[in-house]
């Protein structure tokens, strides 16, 4: 699965042509259009919002609240983060420079492919319908050092590499904070769950979500998908609203909080719990007079070697044990084919 570059045609696509390319049109029922989205109001009042400090405090109630963002929707809003001001700003500066370049200082570190998949700049997504995700995409490994190409971090911004270094040492801390807390939800030793992230790869993912001015509805910025790893950490760089989560058969917009940060569980986070906590479907649409641009910081994990779930939560296993090769190329087949990896994985 070879991700498409992007090229002159869909620079000037993005840049406002008014003929919108047929890779980028998404018939309704593939990009999930037509289903039910409820209110701003509705989803307000019912999106899960935490408190990180309140979690380092140890509240019995919100341990509780994020238990159950984790079961019953597969992902919260995150307050209070601790993460560091200066380092967020930094990245979010060099996030914007990067996507101002010219195609051609991006395109110099374009989407390769590697032992443990891609990276570079290029589309997220592709699949076997052939269409395309109205997005640019820079994805960098980032954790540990011997997974990082250097070669695809750019050069051409001065304080790009030492922001997004510092930036991938504060999700790691952050990563490692939220696992403790979710340790106690699930009633286990906090090394339990922090020993299958050891050593594993962390990848971030730079999106820019150009506007489309002419039939936004007929392209999607990342069609409806689960996170194929354990946990997705996502910091929102301007205001655009455009995120989306599936829950009860109706999609939920959820709107960028001042100062937070969004925590998905991925694909692999479910199967180790056993099915106590839920993969969440998502979506992103496009706006037609504003750009979206994000960072999304992904990490992965297994058990020795396996997806499977805790020997602690698993009396009866609802979910198969696969060897993580083997676990890689389903994720990227089930990418490519639209399907959910966690289905095929039940028992």
């Amino acid at each position: 699965m070879l991700r498409d570059e992007i090229t002159d045609a869909t620079a000037a696509a993005f840049a406002g042509s008014t003929v919108i390319p047929d890779r980028y049109v998404w018939p309704d029922e593939t990009a999930g259009r037509g289903s039910t989205v409820v209110g701003d109001e509705e989803s307000l009042k019912l999106i899960p919002v935490l408190d990180m400090a309140s979690l380092l405090d140890g509240s019995p109630e919100e341990i509780a609240k994020l238990g159950a963002a984790c079961r019953d929707w597969g992902f919260f809003q995150l307050r209070n983060h601790g993460v560091d001001e200066t380092v967020v700003e930094r990245v979010k500066d060099s996030t914007r420079e990067f996507f101002r370049l010219p195609l051609e200082k991006k395109k110099a570190v374009g989407i390769v492919k590697a032992e443990d998949g891609f990276q570079g700049f290029g589309h997220h997504f592709n699949t076997s319908t052939g269409k395309l995700d109205w997005a640019e995409s820079l994805l960098l490994g980032t954790q540990p050092m011997g997974h990082r190409n250097m070669d695809l971090w750019p050069t051409e911004l001065p304080t790009f590499r030492d922001g997004v270094e510092k930036y991938s040492l504060e999700m790691t801390k952050l990563k490692s904070l939220l696992m403790a807390s979710m340790a106690i939800d699930l009633g286990i030793k906090p090394e339990t769950l922090l020993d299958t992230v050891q050593g594993k790869i962390q990848n971030i993912v730079f999106h820019h979500y150009p506007p489309c001015r002419h039939n936004a509805d007929k392209v999607i910025g990342i069609p409806p998908h689960t996170d194929g790893l354990f946990l997705t950490i996502v910091l929102e760089v301007d205001a655009t609203p455009g995120l989306q989560v599936s829950n009860g058969g109706r999609w939920f917009p959820v709107r960028p909080l001042p100062g937070s940060l969004t925590v998905f569980v991925g694909d692999i986070l479910e199967v180790l719990t056993n099915g106590r906590y839920k993969s969440v479907e998502h979506r992103v649409l496009v706006d037609a007079e504003r750009d979206r641009t994000t960072i999304a910081t992904f990490q992965d994990a297994c058990v020795a070697g396996m997806v499977k779930p805790l020997p602690e939560l698993a009396e009866v296993a609802r979910y198969i044990s696969i060897e993580k090769h083997d676990y890689v190329h389903r994720q990227f087949q089930a990418l490519t084919e639209r399907a959910n990896i966690v289905d095929s994985l039940k028992i």
